[in-house]
Order: structure tokens, then sequence, then C-alpha cells
């Protein structure tokens, strides 16, 4: 390809994200100024069913959430999908690099840009959450600021505002260190080949995966299961880890085969990198599939009103469908179909099925996040669509201009040899031990 249709594609997509952007802020825009209108209107009904009693004005207010809390849920949810292959990725890495695993070589530079997406990229698209807190989790509300229940009382000081804030700020900033080290350091490998960036990488890994666990679970402790105070479970974390890294090894596969067919990767990936990505993913199947269970068993089995209320509000409505989905399109459907060996190494399968992840671990967010707004059932709107459209585009023109700006895969790894399935002679005996 020439160099001018490149700058034509990469113009292209910028001109493309530009426009996303400003839809996105215009539909924001639109929103708040129709706001006070709508504020009017809900005010004109709770007057004209004042004389019915408070119920009726309870469920005219469930019934019409304010566009902050449509937008901030529609907005929360597409975050956490998206925030789900960056995390996925750094965790790739940094097993990359803790089990010194050569296959994942040719991999693991376009995973290096994704991890990097954390921040900044993600820091500033998580603005909008930070600034409709108030309005998305139940808990920051002035009732129970001013009078605290048991549950957020029990809590304290982990859930108060200034927590939250503080907690998230600190989260992106373990991102920024443990995803930009490694990648430093890989980048300046390319130049010299010193074994001194091949420690350095280790050393990043061996307490970045410390790291890793603490932040994640943060994440998905304040930025999801805080929608629900009340609730308990220590396998939260793990669950949205396993869904995160299930559906980020899928994408790895298909954006391995697209590099590949692009000639980024043709001379480092094999028939076995594709298979040992697709036992990897069919790992995490399981892996997914017993966690999530666990939750539930252990939960189901004690019969605790404080964790119980959870799983019984997902039963309602739409959402016990949205549950089976979860369980058939999670496990079943992917645990049978990658039973034979060589459905792993069938392109056209394993493509089709990258789509079908991306919808089930959405479904699978949608399942954590909605029910709180949505209590009877599964509720997928223009904001919805609005969110995801804007979130995954810039994350694409992100990490496209990084691609793009460096060599595609470790240049100068002792394992690159390796990875190609080439063998080396050493060059004396001295250097062979």
């Amino acid at each position: 390809m020439s160099t001018h249709a490149l700058s034509f594609l990469s113009g292209l997509r910028a001109r493309w994200v530009a426009v996303i952007a400003l839809a996105f802020a215009a539909t924001l825009l639109g929103a708040n100024l129709t706001a006070a209108d709508a504020h009017k209107t809900e005010t004109k009904a709770e007057a004209v069913h004042a004389d019915h009693g408070g119920a009726a004005c309870t469920s005219c207010c469930a019934a019409a959430p304010s566009w902050q809390k449509q937008f901030g849920y529609a907005y929360l949810t597409a975050y956490m999908f998206c925030l789900s292959f960056c995390l996925g990725a750094l965790f790739l890495v940094l097993l990359n690099h803790l089990f010194d695993a050569q296959w994942m070589l040719p991999i693991r530079r376009f995973l290096e840009h994704i991890a990097c997406l954390l921040c900044p990229t993600m820091a500033v698209l998580w603005i909008p959450i930070g600034a409709l807190a108030p309005h998305i989790f139940p808990w920051m509300g002035p009732e129970l600021q001013a009078n605290p229940d048991h549950a957020l009382h029990a809590k304290y000081p982990l859930f108060t505002t200034q927590a939250f804030y503080i907690v998230s700020g600190l989260l992106f900033v373990i991102w920024y260190v443990v995803t930009n080290g490694l990648r430093n350091a890989s980048l300046a490998q390319d130049k010299d080949g010193a074994a001194v960036h091949t420690r350095t990488m280790r050393k990043y890994a061996a307490a970045g995966i410390f790291c890793f666990a603490f932040s994640l679970t943060g994440a998905a402790i304040y930025w999801m299961k805080a929608l629900s105070h009340q609730f308990f479970s220590t396998m939260y974390g793990v669950v949205y880890f396993a869904g995160s890294v299930w559906v980020t090894v899928i994408t790895t596969y298909w954006l391995l085969l697209y590099f590949k067919n692009r000639g980024d990767l043709r001379d480092v990936t094999r028939e076995v990198t594709f298979h040992d990505c697709g036992k990897l993913f069919f790992a995490f199947t399981v892996f997914y599939a017993y966690i999530h269970f666990s939750q539930y068993f252990l939960i189901w089995n004690a019969a605790i009103p404080e964790e119980t209320f959870w799983y019984v509000a997902r039963e309602k409505g739409s959402w016990w469908w949205v549950g089976q989905i979860t369980i058939f399109g999670h496990f079943w459907f992917p645990f049978l179909l990658l039973l034979p060996i060589h459905r792993k190494l069938n392109f056209q399968v394993m493509t089709t099925l990258t789509g079908w992840a991306w919808l089930c671990h959405y479904l699978d967010l949608q399942f954590n996040i909605g029910p709180v707004l949505y209590p009877d059932g599964l509720h997928f709107g223009f904001y919805d669509v609005l969110s995801l459209g804007f979130l995954i585009s810039v994350l694409v023109f992100m990490f496209t201009r990084d691609f793009n700006a460096h060599p595609p895969y470790p240049q100068r790894d002792p394992r690159v040899a390796e990875a190609m399935g080439v063998y080396v002679d050493p060059a004396s005996t001295k250097a062979a031990h």
C-alpha cells in the first residue's frame, strides 16, 4: 500500500472519530438543555399524582429515570466493557514475562499498546463517570450520605465520596506505571537487545501481577459492585477478571490473524501460535464458568439476605433470560464448540466466535449493572449505542496510532528465534551453557 493511501486512511480514521466525538458531545449538550424542561414535566406529574399516594410517585420516577442516570449507566456499561480489553491485555503481557512464554512473543507488542490505553486514554474517558457518580451510585445520594444505612456504615471509610475519587485516581497511577514501564523497556530492547531490558520487564511483571490483582479488584468493586452497596462477595473481582481475560484472548486471536494476513506478523506467526491462543481461550472458558458458579453456589447456599438479593433482582423480567444466555453463551457453546482440536485452527469458526464473545461479555456487564436502574429487564437504547460507538472509536484510533508508530513485534527479544521456529546454533560451547 502506498504512502498516500496510508495517509488517506489515517486521515479518514481521524475524521471518523472526530464526527463520533462531536455527535457524542452534541447529544449530551442537547440532553442537558432539555433537562430543565423534563424536570418541569416531572414536577407537574408529581403534583398531579400527589393525591394518589407516594407509591404512585415512586412508580412514576422509577419508570422515567433522569437523563443523567440513563446516560450514566449506559456509559458505565460501555466503559467497563472497553476496560476489560485493556486489563486483559495487561494480564497477558504480565503472563508472558512471568512464564517466559515464547509463543506469546508475536502478540506481545500489540497487547502492550492495548494495555497502555489504561492511562491516560481510559483515565480521560473516566471523567464522565466521575462527574455523574452522584447520579449513578445510589449510595452517593444525599439521603444515604446524611443517614447511612448499616451496610454503608460497615464499609466506612472505603465507601465515602472522598475515598471513591482517591482510589479511582490511584488505580490509573498504578496502571500507568506498570503498563508504560513494560512497554518502554520492550521498545528499548528493540534498539540494542541488551539483557538488562529483559530483566527490567521481569521485575515489572513480578511486582505488577500483585498491583494488577488489587487494582482490577478495586475497579470492579468501586465502579460496578458499588451500584448495590449492600451486596457482598469475595469473588466479584475474580469474576470480572475471568470475563475480561476471556474476551481479550479471543480478541487477541482475531487481531493475530488480522495482522498476519496484513503482513505485519507474517514472519513470526505459526500454526502453533493460533493453537496455543485457542487453548488459552478454552481454559478461561472453563475458569470463568467455575468462578461464576462458585459465587452463585456459595451465596445461594448460605441464604444470607445481604447477598441473595443481588441474584433475586436478576431473576425478574428479561434479566432471567439474560442470565440464561450468559450460561449458554459464556460456557456451554464455546466449551462444546472448541473440544475438537481442529476447531481452534478453523479461522472462520474462531472469528465468528470472537463476535459471539463480545456480545456475551457485554450482556454479562449489562447483567451486573443494568438491574439497578432497570429492574424489569434489559434496556438497550440510544445512549448505549452512542457510548459504545464513542469509546470503541477512541480506543481503536489510539491503538492504531501506537501500533503504526512502532515495530509490530519485539525485534531483539531473546525468544524471537524460538517463536519463529528457528534453531540457532550457539556460537561456542560456553555460550551453549
